[in-house]
Order: C-alpha cells, then sequence, then structure tokens
C-alpha cells in the first residue's frame, strides 16, 4: 500500500520499493502485511497503557484440541465475514485512514486541499487532480454549514463543482410533505388530550391536567409483591443526552436517467440469444481457462445456440414418455455446475430459458454436511425440485453411496440426476423450435440468497426484470457489440452472472472467466488475460486487486491500458476505498487510467443498485465523504472532526441505475423516509429488480412490496420499493454512498456497529503473527435482552500462546477505544475448522450456530461479560416494612393458599400389635430370633452376582451378642459411649451395628478409607473419630492392620486411634443381658455426613426417631416378610443406612445388599439381581443410575440377550439429598422401557440432616409430577409455572410422597413467616423421626434451638415445633388424588440454602450454572 505523496511518480516508485522490501522476507503470509501500520490503533493502545487497564489480563486456558497442520504455501484465502472477499483491504483501509486521523487539523484539511490523483484513502478527502485554489476542504464546508430545511442533502463531500446544485428527484403532491414543527417549537404546543387527539394550544394547562386525572382508573389494581416485568427486572440504559441527532430535511426519493430506447434492443434475451446465434454464429462468446491461467476452450454464439436448442429440446421432449413427460415449462430445475465450468453453465441456462423451466443455480455439495447445506436443501424442496443438470465430471465426482448411488444430503430431497453433456443430448427437429415470447412478468430464474441467521432464500427474476436490468446495465456501462470482459465473479449469481452470462449476450459481448480456482493458483491471471485480450471491462471484487498487487512483481509487462470500466464489484463496503487506491497507485504506470475505477453497489433483491459510471479523462473524480464513525453508530452522517481514530473513509458507488428511482428508509420499524444526514436503509423501485422470495409471501411483502411513509406515518406515493439491504445515504449530486450492510449491522444497547468495521480493527492489530490468512468472524449473540459482540478468528498454527493472548488483550482494547463497544468473547480456533462457505470464506451463521452449540472447540478463549453486559438486573429491593403476617394475608387477598403439606396420619393407620410390644428395635430383633429364627433377613451379593453371606432373623441376632460381648470385655466401654463402625457394605456392619445397641453403646458407621488414596480419604475418618469422641473403634483385620501401617501414619498420627477391636474371630460367649434404654428419647445412633460445602455435621437419632422412622417407611412401602427389595446404596449416613440396616429388622423383609463398588467390575449386577430375583422394590443412588446409564445405554441388545427383564419393577428409587436429576431419570426409564423397565418406575426421596427421610414415593399414590418453572423467577424467590420449551425454564420433578406423619410448611429463611404456594422458601418438617439435634465437641444450644425446635413467627402453626431442613422448595396443588381422597400436595425441592448465591439481591442455584457450562462443550461433564 503506497504512502500518501504529492506526485504520482513518486507515490508509485515508493509503493513498489517498500512492497519489494516488504516481500524480501520470502514469508508466504508477508503478502498480508500493510506498509502503513495502524497508527490509530497504535495511539489508543497507548491511550490505554497511559490510563489504568480497564480490561482484566486474559487467563491463559489453552485445550487439549490438537491444532490440524496447515499448508502455510497454500495460495492466499483472506476471506473473513459472510462474503468470499478477504478483509485484508479493511485492514489496509484503516490503516491508511487512521495514519490520516492523527494528523493535526491544519495538516489535515492543508493536504484534502491540495490533494493527489494518486493519494490513497489516508490523504485523499477531495476529489483526485484538484488545484490549490479551489475552496472547500470536507471540514470547512461542514463548519460552515447548517443543516436546515432546504433541498440539498448535507455536504459530506468535497467536489470541484457547486454543491448547491437540486439533485435530480421527483416532485411529490403537497399532501406528501412533511411539515414539521418550527425550530422553537417544543411539546407543550401539541397536547394530547383523554383520547390522544391533538388539541389547540389555547387549552390550560390545569385543564389538561384534570384530563389526564380523569383519563386515570380511580383505583389502582392491587399489584404483586413481585413484578417479571422486563422493565422491572433489567437496568433500562438511558440515552446519551449527547447523541449526534438527524436535523436535516425529510429526503426525496432520487431518479436515476430515463432508460433509453434502443431500436435493436431484443424483446426478450432468448431472442438476442438467437438473433447472435443464427447471423453472428462464429462470434465468441466465453472463454474458459485452464487450472494454468490459459484459455482452454472458446464457446461461440452458434455453438450456443445450438447447444441450448439440444438442452430445451431434451428435457422438455426426452426425459419422460409423451404422455407423462418429466418437465413441463414453468418447472423449477437445480444447476448444479462447478465454478471451473462456466460453458457448461452458459448452455445449461439458456437451455432452460429456451424450454421455459426456470434454473435454479446452486453450488456443487462437497459432502453430505456442507456448510448451509441443509438450508439449499430447503430452497431446493421448497422450489419442488426434483430434477438437477450437472456436468458428467461433476456427477463422478459427487459423494456416493458404497452402492455407487449419489448420497441423499442432509435436507435435500431426492433428485433425479440429468447430465448436460452434448454427446447426451437429443438433436432436435427441424421443424421443432422453442417458444420465444415478449418479455413479461413470468419468472426467468431464481438466484439463491443466504440470511444472516443462515436461512436460505430464492429471489425469483422475472424474464422482464431480467431483460430491463441487461439494459440498464447496457446503458450504464455503454456496453458495444463485440466488446471483451473479463469477469473474476461466480458467474452462477450477482454480479458475475448478470454481466457475463446475460448481458454478454444481449450485447454480444466475450466474456473471459477466470474461475476462483485459477485465482489462488496464479492470482495475476486476470490481468494477464486483460493484457492478452485488450479486455475493455474487467469485473473483480476487493480480494482481486489485492491478490493482483501481492503478485505484481511475477509480472511487470501487462498493460492495462485497454480498461475503460474497471467494476469493483463490491464497491459498497466501505473499506474497499483502500483497495481501488493502492491498486490504482500501483497499476497507473501499466496504462490504468483513474477514470476507470468503477465502484458498483449490488443486492440480490434489487439487483445493480447504483454504479459509478466511467469518467472523462482529466476530469476530477468524485471526492471521498470521511465520517465519524460514533455519528454512524448512531445512524446519522457526520463529518468526522474530533477524534481522528474512528474516522471511517467511504467512496461512492455512483448514481442510481437508469430507469430506478431511490429512497433511503429507516432500517428498524415501518419503511419511513429518512432525514438527509441520516443512514438507513437502501430501496429502490425498478422494473430490473426481484419480484419476490419464492413461496414466502410474508417475507415478499415485507422486502419486494415496501410503500415509504413519511414522519406522520402517511404514504409517500403508491410505488413499491425493493428493500436492498444496503445501509447508506444519498450525498450530493445525488451520489450514493454505503456504510454497511443489514446483514453485518450489530445493534448494542441502541448503538449500530458494522461487522466489517470490527474485523478490520482485529486485522489492523498485527494480527500477522496470530491471525491465519485474516480469517476473523463478527456476529452478535444474545445475552440478557441486548446483542454481544462475539470476534472468531483462525489461529495460526505456529503462533505462540504468548502472541495469542497478547493479540486478543489489544484487540479488545482497539475495539473499545475506537468503536466504544465492549466484547463478550474472543476465541482463536484451530487454523481451516472454521465452516467454509462456496468460494472459501467464513460461513458466519453456521459459525455463530456452532458457538451457540459448544462445538467451536476454540484453542484460546476469552470471556469479557463485564466490559460488555452493563444492563445486569436491578438489585432486589426488598421491602423492610412487610412483615411475615402482611404476606400472608397479601397471600390470602390475592386467593392464594399457605404453602404446606403433610402425609398421611400415622394415628389412623392401623398397625400389627409390634409397634405396641417393642418401642426400640433390640426389642424387635430379639422378638423375632425367637418367633422366626430361621427367616432370613439380608443376602449380599458379590461382583459376579453369587451370594456370600447370608443373616437369618437369629444369626444376627447371635452374632450381636458376642460383639456385645467383645465390646464388654475387650473395649471395657460403658452404656453411652460411642464406638465407630469402620467396615466395607456388608453383614458385619448391620451385626456391628445391632451389636453396639445390645451392648448399649452408641454406634457411629464411618466410611472405612480407600486402600490406594490414604491420604485423602483417612484425615475424613480421623475426624469422625474426634469429632465423635469415639472409645472404640469396631472393624475387620484387614482394616485394622491398614489403620496402623506406615502409610496411614505418614497421613494421620496412628498412635492417637482409641481402642481398635477387630470381629473377624469372635469368641462364642452369650450375653447375660441385652441392655435396654430407660426411654425411647434415649440416643440410639449418630449420623455422620460431610455436605456437598464441606461441611461435616453428626445428627443424634434417638429409638423413638428410629421405630418412628421404619415405621414410616414400612407403611409407604408396604414391606412386609415376604417381600424382597434389592439395595445397591452406600450405606454409611442418611436413608441408606437406614434401608441398609434398619428397615429388614423392623419390617421382616428380605433385603438383598448389593454393593456399589461391585458394579464397577460387573456393570450389569444391579439389574440382572432385580431381573433375577424379581424385585418390585429397589433403591440406588445417582452415582449407579448414572454408572448404568453410561455403560449400559447402548448394550440393551446384551441385556436382553442375558435375559434380563426389569417389567417386575414396580418402584425404582433414587435416595439423595438434593434436587430431583430429571434428565438422568428419564434418560434411565428411556434406555431400559426395551427391557421392560415402566416408566412410571423411577422415583427419587428427599431427606436432609435434620430428617433423614421426608419424603419417599412408596407403592400407593399418585404418579411423580413435573412441572416447568421460570428460572427469573425463582432467582426473586417466587414460582412461576410456564409452558414445557419456554425460554428461561427449568424442569422440576416431584421428590417422592410425603412419608406418614410428616408435615411440610414452606418458610420465609429470613422472617420465618409462612408463604404461599407461589412463593419459594425453606422447607421447614415437623415429624415424629426428627433427628435430636446436632452432635458437636461443644453444643450450640443457639443452633440447635434454630434448627430443631423453631416456630413459626405468625400462622396457626405458630405453636407447632419446626426443624429446618436447609433446602429451598416449593409446594403445588395438583389435580391428581391421595390416597386420603384428597387433592394431592406435591414438594418440589429446588436446592440447598447454603449452597445459594446471592447476587444483587437475586438468589442462583450453582447447579443450574454447573448445568449451564456442562452444555457449553461436548468433553466438560465426560468422566
Amino acid at each position: 500500500m503506497p504512502v500518501p505523496s504529492a506526485t504520482p511518480a513518486s507515490a508509485s516508485s515508493s509503493s513498489s520499493s517498500k512492497f519489494h522490501r516488504a516481500r524480501s522476507g520470502g514469508a508466504r503470509d508477508e503478502r498480508y502485511r500493510s506498509d502503513i501500520h495502524t497508527e490509530a490503533v497504535q495511539a489508543a493502545l497507548a491511550k490505554h497503557k497511559e490510563q489504568k487497564m480497564a480490561l482484566p489480563m486474559p487467563t491463559k486456558r489453552r485445550s487439549t484440541f490438537v491444532q490440524s497442520p496447515a499448508d502455510a504455501c497454500t495460495p492466499p484465502d483472506t476471506s473473513s465475514a459472510s462474503e468470499d472477499e478477504g478483509s485484508l483491504r479493511r485492514q489496509a483501509a484503516l490503516s491508511a485512514a487512521l495514519h490520516q486521523s492523527l494528523q493535526n487539523a491544519e495538516s489535515w484539511i492543508n493536504r484534502s486541499i491540495q490533494g493527489s490523483s494518486t493519494s490513497s484513502s489516508a490523504s485523499s478527502t477531495l476529489s483526485h487532480g484538484e488545484g490549490k485554489g479551489t475552496s472547500g476542504s470536507l471540514a470547512d464546508v461542514f463548519a460552515n454549514t447548517r443543516i436546515e430545511n432546504f433541498s440539498v442533502p448535507p455536504d459530506v463531500t468535497a467536489t470541484t463543482s457547486s454543491s448547491s446544485a437540486r439533485p435530480a428527484a421527483i416532485d411529490l403532491p403537497p399532501s406528501g410533505i412533511v411539515k414539521g414543527m418550527h425550530k422553537g417549537s417544543n411539546r407543550s404546543s401539541l397536547m394530547d388530550t383523554a383520547d390522544g387527539v391533538p388539541v389547540s394550544s389555547r387549552v390550560s394547562t390545569k385543564i389538561q391536567q384534570l384530563l389526564n386525572t380523569l383519563k386515570r382508573p380511580k383505583r389502582p389494581p392491587l399489584k404483586e409483591f413481585f413484578v417479571d416485568d422486563f422493565e422491572e427486572i433489567v437496568e433500562v440504559p438511558q440515552p446519551d443526552p449527547n447523541q449526534p441527532k438527524p436535523e436535516g430535511r425529510q429526503m426525496t426519493p432520487v431518479k436515476g436517467e430515463p432508460l433509453g430506447v434502443v431500436c435493436n434492443w431484443p424483446p426478450a434475451l432468448e431472442a438476442a440469444l438467437q438473433r447472435w446465434g443464427t447471423t453472428q454464429a462464429k462470434c465468441p462468446c466465453l472463454t474458459a481457462l485452464d487450472v494454468t491461467g490459459k484459455p482452454v476452450y472458446t464457446l461461440t454464439y452458434g455453438k450456443l445456440w445450438s447447444r441450448s436448442l439440444k438442452l430445451a429440446y431434451t428435457l422438455l421432449n426426452k426425459l419422460g414418455t409423451k404422455n407423462e413427460p418429466v418437465l413441463k415449462p414453468g418447472d423449477r430445475v437445480a444447476l448444479v455446475y462447478p465454478n471451473n465450468d462456466p460453458v457448461m453453465f452458459m448452455v445449461a441456462f439458456y437451455g432452460c430459458l429456451l424450454a421455459e423451466v426456470i434454473p435454479v443455480p446452486i453450488e456443487v455439495p462437497l459432502t453430505r454436511k456442507d456448510a448451509g447445506g441443509q438450508q439449499i436443501g430447503f430452497l431446493l424442496g421448497s422450489c419442488g425440485i426434483a430434477l438437477a443438470l450437472t456436468t458428467e465430471v461433476c456427477l463422478k465426482g459427487l459423494p456416493k453411496t458404497q452402492n455407487g448411488e449419489i448420497v441423499q444430503f442432509k435436507g435435500w430431497p431426492r433428485l433425479k440426476w440429468v447430465v448436460t453433456d452434448s454427446k447426451y443430448l437429443s438433436k432436435s427437429p427441424k421443424d421443432w423450435q422453442p417458444n420465444i415470447s415478449a418479455a413479461g412478468t413470468e419468472p426467468a430464474y431464481i438466484e439463491y440468497k443466504t440470511s444472516k441467521e443462515g436461512s436460505v432464500m430464492g429471489v425469483t427474476v422475472s424474464r422482464i426484470a431480467m431483460l430491463s436490468h441487461c439494459q440498464a446495465l447496457s446503458q450504464a456501462c455503454n456496453y458495444s457489440e463485440g466488446e471483451t470482459i473479463v469477469n473474476v465473479l461466480d458467474f452462477k449469481k450477482d454480479a458475475g452472472l448478470w454481466h457475463g452470462i446475460l448481458t454478454n449476450v444481449m450485447n454480444k459481448l466475450h466474456t473471459i472467466s477466470v474461475p476462483y480456482s485459477v485465482m489462488k493458483t496464479c492470482p495475476l491471471s486476470w490481468v494477464q488475460r486483460v493484457h492478452a485480450h485488450k479486455a475493455k471491462v474487467a469485473l473483480v471484487k476487493c480480494r482481486d486487486l489485492h491478490w493482483a498487487m501481492m503478485a505484481h512483481r511475477d509480472q511487470r509487462d501487462v498493460s492495462l491500458s485497454s480498461l475503460r470500466m474497471l467494476i469493483v464489484t463490491d464497491g459498497a463496503n466501505p473499506w474497499s476505498v483502500s483497495s481501488c487506491d493502492a491498486f490504482l497507485s500501483l497499476f497507473q504506470s501499466h496504462g490504468l487510467k483513474p477514470e476507470a475505477i468503477c465502484p458498483c453497489a449490488t443486492s440480490p433483491e434489487a439487483m445493480t443498485i447504483a454504479i459509478r459510471r466511467p469518467g472523462v479523462p482529466g476530469a476530477p473524480l468524485p471526492g471521498r465523504a470521511i465520517l465519524s464513525m460514533n455519528g454512524l453508530s448512531f445512524g446519522v452522517i457526520r463529518v468526522n472532526t474530533e477524534d481522528k481514530n474512528s474516522a471511517l473513509t467511504v467512496q461512492d458507488v455512483g448514481h442510481v441505475m437508469p430507469g430506478g428511482m431511490m429512497c433511503i428508509v429507516k432500517p428498524d420499524g415501518p419503511p419511513q423516509l429518512c432525514k438527509t444526514d441520516e443512514i438507513g436503509e437502501i430501496c429502490v423501485s425498478s422494473r430490473a429488480g426481484g419480484m419476490m422470495y419464492y413461496g414466502l409471501a410474508g417475507v415478499t411483502k415485507n422486502t419486494f412490496e415496501v410503500i415509504p411513509v413519511n414522519s406522520a406515518g402517511s404514504p409517500v406515493g403508491d410505488v413499491p420499493f425493493v428493500r436492498s439491504g444496503l445501509l447508506g445515504f444519498v450525498g450530493p449530486g445525488s451520489l450514493v454512498f454505503v456504510v454497511g450492510k443489514m446483514d453485518g449491522l450489530l445493534t448494542v444497547s441502541g448503538r449500530r456497529h458494522n461487522a466489517d468495521d470490527i474485523v478490520a480493527t482485529g486485522l489492523a492489530v498485527e494480527s500477522i503473527k496470530t491471525v491465519y490468512r485474516g480469517r476473523i468472524a463478527v456476529f452478535s449473540v444474545s445475552v440478557f435482552y441486548d446483542e454481544r459482540i462475539v470476534v472468531v478468528a483462525e489461529q495460526r498454527p505456529d503462533a505462540s500462546e504468548e502472541d495469542s493472548f497478547q493479540w486478543m488483550s489489544r484487540v479488545l482494547q482497539a475495539i473499545d477505544s475506537i468503536h466504544q463497544v465492549g466484547v463478550y468473547c474472543l476465541a482463536l480456533v484451530p487454523a481451516n475448522t472454521l465452516p467454509k462457505t462456496p468460494l472459501g470464506g467464513i460461513h458466519i451463521s453456521q459459525t455463530k450456530q456452532h458457538f451457540l452449540e459448544g462445538s467451536l472447540h476454540p484453542c484460546n478463549i476469552l470471556m469479557c461479560p463485564h466490559t460488555c453486559v452493563t444492563n445486569l438486573p436491578k438489585p432486589r429491593q426488598k421491602q423492610p416494612g412487610v412483615g411475615p403476617a402482611s404476606v400472608m394475608v397479601g397471600n390470602l387477598v390475592a386467593g392464594k393458599r399457605i404453602a404446606q403439606a403433610s402425609g398421611r396420619d400415622l394415628g389412623q393407620i392401623e398397625d400389627n400389635d409390634l409397634v405396641k410390644k417393642h418401642q426400640f428395635l433390640t426389642e424387635v430383633l430379639q422378638w423375632r430370633a425367637q418367633a422366626t429364627p430361621d427367616h432370613p433377613l439380608f443376602l449380599l451379593l458379590n461382583a459376579k452376582g453369587t451370594t456370600v453371606c447370608t443373616a437369618t432373623c437369629l444369626q444376627l441376632h447371635k452374632k450381636a451378642e458376642r460383639i456385645a460381648s467383645i465390646l464388654y470385655d475387650k473395649g471395657h466401654l460403658n452404656a453411652g459411649d460411642n464406638v465407630v463402625l469402620l467396615y466395607p457394605p456388608g453383614i458385619e456392619l448391620i451385626a456391628a451395628f445391632y451389636g453396639c445397641l445390645y451392648a448399649g453403646c452408641i454406634p457411629v458407621t464411618v466410611r472405612p478409607p480407600h486402600a490406594q488414596s490414604l491420604t485423602a480419604t483417612l484425615p475424613t475418618v480421623r475426624m469422625i473419630v474426634e469429632v465423635s469422641k469415639a472409645a472404640c473403634i469396631l472393624t475387620t483385620q484387614t482394616l485394622m492392620r491398614l489403620l496402623k501401617s506406615k502409610e496411614a501414619a505418614a497421613a494421620v498420627d496412628v498412635k492417637t486411634w482409641p481402642t481398635i477391636i477387630d470381629t473377624d474371630d469372635l469368641p462364642r460367649k452369650r450375653l447375660s443381658q441385652v441392655y435396654k434404654p430407660p426411654t425411647p428419647e434415649m440416643l440410639a445412633y449418630l449420623d455422620f455426613s460431610v455436605s456437598t460445602t464441606g461441611m461435616l455435621t453428626g445428627v443424634k437419632m434417638s429409638h423413638a426417631a428410629v421405630s418412628g422412622l421404619c415405621r414410616a417407611i414400612k407403611l409407604q412401602c408396604e414391606l412386609y416378610s415376604s417381600r424382597q427389595i434389592a439395595i445397591c446404596l452406600d450405606p454409611y449416613c442418611g436413608l441408606g443406612f437406614v434401608l441398609w440396616c434398619l428397615c429388614s429388622v423392623y419390617s421382616g423383609h428380605q433385603s438383598i445388599l448389593i454393593p456399589p463398588m461391585e458394579l464397577e467390575s460387573n456393570l450389569f449386577l444391579w439389574l440382572s439381581t432385580v431381573s433375577q430375583y424379581k424385585i418390585r422394590d429397589t433403591f440406588c443412588s445417582y452415582s449407579v443410575m448414572e454408572l448404568c446409564t453410561k455403560g449400559l445405554g447402548n448394550q440393551v441388545e446384551m441385556l436382553k440377550a442375558r435375559g434380563i427383564n426389569l417389567s417386575c419393577v414396580r418402584t425404582c428409587v433414587v435416595v439423595a439429598e438434593e434436587r430431583p436429576r430429571v434428565s438422568l431419570t428419564h434418560s434411565f426409564s428411556k434406555l431400559f422401557k426395551d427391557i421392560g423397565l415402566s416408566s412410571r418406575a423411577v422415583s427419587t426421596t428427599f431427606g436432609s440432616r435434620v430428617n433423614v427421610a421426608i419424603c419417599l414415593q412408596g407403592t400407593s399414590g399418585p404418579d411423580p409430577t413435573t412441572v416447568y418453572v421460570d428460572l427469573k423467577s425463582l432467582r426473586h424467590d417466587r414460582v412461576r409455572l410456564v409452558e414445557r420449551g419456554a425460554p428461561q425454564s427449568l424442569l422440576l420433578s416431584e421428590s417422592g410422597k410425603i412419608l406418614p406423619g410428616v408435615k411440610v410448611v414452606i418458610v420465609n429463611p429470613e422472617t420465618k413467616g409462612p408463604l404461599g404456594d407461589s412463593h419459594l422458601g425453606e422447607i421447614w418438617v415437623n415429624s415424629p423421626h426428627t433427628a435430636s439435634g446436632y452432635y458437636t465437641i461443644y453444643d450450640n444450644e443457639t443452633l440447635q434451638a434454630d434448627h430443631f425446635n423453631t416456630r413459626l413467627s405468625f400462622g396457626d402453626a405458630a405453636q407447632t415445633l419446626w426443624a429446618r431442613t436447609g433446602y429451598l422448595g416449593f409446594v403445588r396443588r395438583t389435580e391428581l388424588t391421595a390416597a386420603s381422597g384428597e387433592r394431592h400436595d406435591a414438594l418440589y425441592v429446588v436446592g440447598a440454602l447454603d449452597e445459594t448465591l446471592e447476587l444483587r439481591g437475586l438468589r442462583y442455584h450453582p447447579i443450574d450454572i454447573e448445568t449451564s457450562v456442562s452444555r457449553t462443550h461436548r468433553s466438560i461433564a465426560e468422566w
């Protein structure tokens, strides 16, 4: 890129020498280096260094994702954004514009007055070649201009001609003119009555206030305590009072020149082909190149005509039978041709036109999962396409199945493939002629277009629009017969199709088609073709200008003097100006005329919108506009006069097309005409434009049938306009300027940013070391009611981690400084991993989809929500004056019931005499040993599923007696001493427990340490031994040796263990007397557990609580002596211990014990046991269920082969003290339904430290219910039910049925007042089996009373003693009927109160955040 210079010669030589110095390094990527670095970015970064760093340095995180090797010697691919061209022109433009912006105002103005025909956008603010005496510096013009209601648009450019000339415009009737308020008037002069009707300003203010008062309701409605409206939750950002506002008058639609009438213009494009094909048969029409860039075949007009005739005849007559043709006129046909075969495509296109079928050109599918391929399939399906035309070579290259058939592409309809090579076509009879009628509104072809969201739509172009567009292009470009044009664009769509295929035939032009593959191997090939064929016109993109400049030294003997038009088809991109200037400065010495560069603006809907006409040699070129990016972000046109770091230099794209009319409307809301200094969407009214999106009537009306309205909302005329999707304005002399695209628009906090501008900023921050081939994608995602900017770039394979993170942090600072916007996420992915468009650009919508799905797999990522999420939730204001009584009254007034529920009443349930006879479990065991001595109570299985140990009533009693004896003899213990039981899961643990009870000792069950991880597990054992003040440890010989080993000594002090007794070899000594506690309130055992927050807590369980708990479980699960249950749980605390050790003795049923650790060696153990013993009720943990789901999920057929059948299971209960894991239970039910598991079988329990069993599903009562609740409401401690699939919804499942004798109430944890059933609160419980209190070294009476014996501050249940579970939940009355005949009250657990995070008054649950994190990447949850 050249350095700004005063003379053309010095500019050229300087740029040339600098270029060669830059290339001398030999690295391939040097071609992307800009000689003028982005000084504005450097200045912005320097400013950041001086200030306190606002952004934290990124935390270095690097994934283990293996970077794919990339070929560093492959040709340039500078593709970014949604187009196939690169962003390097933007880098150069930003470099130049920001370099200029650093100069002081005086030099800036002086240089703009002097000007230079070869200066780049860095220095050119005036027309090229402007003299020194010319007045009208851009800054001076605007400094002395007041934008009033005058007819001339604001002069944002500097031109030599008088800028006061009125542009061509249509005259509107007086009714369409907006009479705006005078500048001095204010809103008070236009008051509204009660009905909103404007009244005269003569009405007094007092009368108006009275009307407004009468308009209000007399009594305001009763407000809820919580309002979940958008405005209430989110901090609504206040508009900046200093933001610029449009001040000009309303614009007037601008007319283009009239479309001339030429006598020899054909009535239809097909007629032009017939004319040239029959009268000028040997004239060249299209020349194709081989991979080296050499001409390989030239298609003449005669050949085109004859081949198209053959194809048309074949399509209509040879594909089906005479009575049932496959194709009829009006049918749609897909054209699938590669980009290097324009000849076959052109024949197929005109063959379809002659057959009156509608061609739909698409890209060649490469794989079944092409980026955007499914959307292309949707287009084909919606168009009703059943036939695809292609070449023999292309057909052979399509992916095939093993049978040799073409694969069914994802989302595509079934297609019949037709090869259009000449040898397969039938020659038409001499008497057969195609029907060529005058062009009308019938469809001619359909051009596909990809929207911002990734959906593909078909723009239908009528025959008259196709013809009119060719006529308009012919007039605007002044095409003449026999001219040669070079086309570097895709000939299947857009300008490549319009010029190289259609207008080409209309004017008998000769097109040299340079395919993309040739450009990759020989970037200078199109310049060589212009030189060799003395082409008059070349169709290129900025990408091609860049590539030609970079390869310029390879061949110098080329001449571009024949070019009268170099049409830059992406001139609508504001960053194209630097490419044009740099190319001109380099190739002007090769004969390129400055006036030959003709930028144009196009869109699929409006087709060619504007094009710069070739200028007169020596005449001054149009000026540029140097705009303020800050002003552009607010949608207004302002000359950049303040911060020179954020200037955008844009060039015009010429005038409106002949026969067209243009207006600018607001991009959002109704199509209101913009003011003259306002940016809006360009709309065009012309015969030469698309007519509709095929099959999408609703979207068509909003795009193709737009009637502009004035500020009052009244239509301006009745001529429909077409939205172009381009953002811009009309400048002086009716010149059209484009500043961005609707698809690249990022609206953040009410300000508009262009994705291309942010890409350019990223490329300007020395991206050469980090970014692979300039491939950067910018898009927005919706986070918290606003759009947030995401930047994704491909990282060079050889980039170091330090370089990458340094670049990332500097990009954040540059974007913040230049664009005044924060970046939500900046991610670097390995090279060549982003989805690509057919021409190699980044597929933006697919990249965004991967980002949202968490399948982007970045190698470096930086999340910065703190810099951009400024509308955080309002801090929750808790009403200090609202007490619990007020809340309760408010609930009653609002018709809400108090949230409370209870299980069946124990007093009304009949039971046998067991409870009345025996108050203690020791008595029950003795009674069973006498009454049913041989009845088996326990059965222990090993990993092979074989029984390793059993215990009948008598055997258990005898073993307990012997353990009690050894406690007396060896331990010398007294009644009330604590004994730690250290056993693996099994019957020995159960016998030791009852031995302690027989001796009057207090058992404490502890999980034994793991031999392989003593340092991690032994300290916990040591802590429980110390906290429980255990006098003795009962264990096995193996574990005793482990406790005293050298390895144990490294973790704890083994000399301080209490007495350790092994129970492997017990003496056969009869116990003289079994201890009987004096009262049932005496302590039975201690239950120790470590919570998820790391807190070790032990609770005291009395004999009365044990009996009450066992009785409640027996009644709920209908347990009796002939029943069998299977238990796969850890037996050390909570409900797992109760089910393992206590319930069988109390109820008499047989428990089949399956240690969970055995499943590690045999995943089938639990399910095969349940099937083998035909178990109706089984209990497990979440870890066991997860193990089976992940390990056996894909082995259901093997389970069937083993004969495993779960149809016998009535209840499968997951025991846990947490929110039910609905996704896991649903997955388990769904996976194993094929082996008979009922969908109603799986349920959960709920317990806590204060009460180990509050809910248990049981055998009777309704099935567990599920609800969807609003997460936002939960953060405010409110419960709002929503429908399935609602955004921000959370699926919750009922935690089983409340046990008999249990009462629960939902309480405000702060005020201790009862809540309504629409509130989230702490679950309080009242039950006979509640624990007696915490067991601590120092008894804390206050904590004890607060957690176990507390009262409500208000309400009917205020005298009841409650225990606080520490869990948040809510109660909902369902439509189901409970066993009592009343409506069932369901209890839902949301999470532990201690685990919640309270931010800004809102409550968050870690499990919800963990779920969100685990969904972001497929490997996060792997283990």
